[in-house]
């Protein structure tokens, strides 16, 4: 490889390495967030008909669409009443010898358990008893009573420490004596973080992405942000608008905020252009980022946060040219929503950096005559309509085995190239198209990719959460390459949804674990350079070669992916200095292409690490590989 230390291309931006996360399947609920039990604030009604699991039934993880809490005892000692509720439109009543229980929950012997149950006693004193059961003997089991007045609610905490490893541990709260009405119950490890599950989350500090696209995705359009503030417990339950299951609301922006800046990241708030408008969006800028005095800044103070969040990055809306998104409408109408949109929060701040929804190839060939008449695709349209009204323009993709395909598993040549050839497409697509958009005055409009990555047909760990291989892995690798070549167009990208969801970290209830994926996204972000060298191919070869210097331009990072069953060596030629004498190598490798990571499993894939490569002789890249060289310069 002919290297010129001359011949380099833009900066690459950090906000490359970036995460989306949604309200969907088990990201956040089940995967990022600590909360063990589902429905926990009774939106579903709880009947004697026990049958919670709806979908996914033959799987580990069943998605909810009932009640998920059993009777105990007589049916008719719960009943759901709708007046004097603590939260949401109607609350479990339960009689002496009645109880509910939840099950299926995932427990580790002598981890701490902590969690608390708002109740109140109606018509005098009442009793109740809260017990973590983790098996079938009489000593399976832990209790603790609590005791209530009819004077209100009352916070009665308990923690437990089961002595057996289980996932089918239950929770259970029965009425010793009383009548007592039910607030949300909480369960969760006693070493989260903040409401954040501790394994995950130390997985997601090792990714070290730079920033975090939030609520979604489809979730968004249907999202009222303001259900997502104040007490927690307080929050009302909602349907998921766009996908399945309740969505709690126990996981909203000041909780986001907090995430992010746990694992040091950018915020990215995408905001809601389908069901709601202007003065909803505006609002929200105005609660991250306005002062304390106006109103939505007084209401962040008053839960905790008297210095605003200073979010600087906001999408403006999700994959509105889609029939499928909450609020769709035609383009012509679109294009007027989000220039108010846009207008109204860059009232509030004019420094907040506005992404706009927008889609190559989209023409909707269906629902949209007009733009069929015209020839006019989404992303063209945004620029000469709403191309002032934007400060950088999205895209997605999504490629592999999608359930909207019939399409199978592919050769591995051709697998690994799938997401760098729909970055290369959209990148030549913007190329020719924007030198043709009078409105945008010679400028070119920046990229963020902010949905991207392989999605594949079973799922294995809940809604959409498909298994990734070492091939996946391999083509990420390849797609950070393209997106290296495309440094001065492309300025974000966000890998789609992180955990669970076609993610790159993977949870059970008791553990987690990080995909082959995640393994490269990981790799590059720490040891990859930031100033790209503009490199030729080599001609006839499978591989994928990249190069960039560090910051301070005195080491270089050489990257290899060999999607052959064969090593294959690497001879850099320099020009413009000189190489030290050794190299470290980190590569990501595994015995075959379908080579995956399983939570509580020992890997099968992993980053390593070999220090003390000789430079005088051909670097070595192991088979089936993406293999990163850290080379001194002198």
């Amino acid at each position: 490889m002919k290297l010129d230390l001359a011949k380099q291309g833009a900066p690459i931006s950090p906000l490359i390495y970036g995460q989306f996360i949604e309200h969907l399947g088990r990201c956040i609920y089940g995967g990022i967030w600590a909360e063990m039990l589902e429905d926990r604030k009774f939106y579903f009604p709880i009947t004697k008909d026990y049958a919670p699991y709806k979908s996914l039934t033959n799987t580990a993880f069943p998605v909810v669409g009932a009640s998920p809490w059993e009777i105990i005892g007589p049916a008719e000692g719960v009943t759901m009443v709708k007046d004097g509720v603590f939260v949401g439109e109607h609350a479990p009543q339960l009689s002496r010898g009645s109880g509910i229980r939840q099950n299926d929950l995932g427990v580790i012997a002598g981890k701490n358990y902590t969690g608390y149950i708002w109740a109140a006693g109606s018509r005098g004193t009442a009793n109740i008893e809260v017990t973590l059961v983790w098996g079938d003997g009489v000593n399976d089991r832990s209790a603790v009573k609590l005791s209530l007045t009819d004077s209100g609610y009352t916070k009665g905490n308990f923690g437990f420490a089961p002595k057996l490893s289980t996932n089918k541990a239950c929770l259970e709260i029965r009425v010793l004596d009383g009548v007592v009405k039910l607030g949300p119950p909480s369960l969760m490890p006693a070493d989260n973080v903040h409401g954040l599950r501790a394994d995950t989350l130390a997985l997601l500090k090792q990714l070290n992405a730079a920033d975090y696209r939030w609520p979604g995705g489809n979730f968004v359009s249907g999202y009222d942000w303001h259900d997502g503030i104040g007490d927690r417990d307080r929050r009302p339950p909602r349907k998921n608008p766009a996908w399945t299951g309740v969505e709690h609301n126990d996981f909203g922006t000041d909780e986001f905020i907090a995430f992010c800046r746990e694992v040091g990241a950018e915020p990215l708030i995408a905001v809601n252009t389908g069901f709601e408008g202007a003065y909803s969006a505006a609002q929200w800028v105005e609660y991250c980022n306005a002062a304390s005095s106006t109103l939505a800044g007084s209401w962040r103070a008053k839960n905790g946060s008297e210095k605003p969040f200073a979010v600087k990055y906001w999408g403006v809306g999700n994959e509105m040219y889609g029939q499928w998104q909450l609020g769709f409408m035609q383009f012509k109408q679109y294009t007027i929503k989000h220039n108010i949109v846009a207008d109204a929060m860059w009232k509030v701040d004019p420094a907040a950096t506005l992404i706009g929804v927008g889609d190559l190839d989209r023409v909707n060939t269906d629902y949209d005559p007009d733009m069929v008449k015209a020839k006019q695709t989404w992303s063209k349209g945004m620029l000469e309509s709403s191309g002032d009204k934007m400060n950088v323009m999205s895209e997605h993709f999504y490629q592999g085995r999608v359930p909207w395909t019939t399409d199978g598993r592919v050769e591995l040549l051709q697998s690994v190239t799938q997401l760098k050839d729909n970055i290369r497409k959209k990148a030549e697509g913007h190329r020719a198209l924007q030198p043709t958009i009078p409105a945008l005055k010679g400028k070119m409009m920046p990229i963020a990719m902010d949905e991207w990555n392989y999605w594949h047909r079973d799922y294995v760990y809940g809604e959409l959460g498909c298994v990734y291989e070492l091939a996946d892995g391999l083509g990420v690798a390849e797609g950070l390459h393209e997106y290296y070549r495309q440094s001065d167009l492309i300025q974000m990208a966000n890998y789609a949804q992180t955990v669970n969801v076609i993610g790159a970290i993977k949870t059970t209830k008791t553990t987690a674990e990080m995909e082959t994926t995640g393994l490269m996204l990981q790799l590059y972000r720490a040891h990859y350079g930031v100033t790209p060298l503009l490199i030729e191919q080599p001609a006839g070869s499978p591989c994928d070669i990249a190069a960039a210097l560090t910051k301070d331009g005195k080491t270089l990072t050489l990257a290899v992916v060999n999607p052959t069953a064969a090593e294959v060596t690497v001879r850099p030629a320099l020009a413009g200095a000189s190489f030290g004498a050794t190299a470290t190598r980190w590569h990501v490798t595994g015995p075959d292409e379908f080579a995956h990571n399983t939570p509580g499993q020992p890997r099968v894939v992993d980053i390593k690490r070999t220090d003390g490569v000789a430079i005088a002789s051909p670097l070595p890249v192991p088979a089936l590989s993406a293999t990163l060289f850290v080379i001194p310069l002198k």
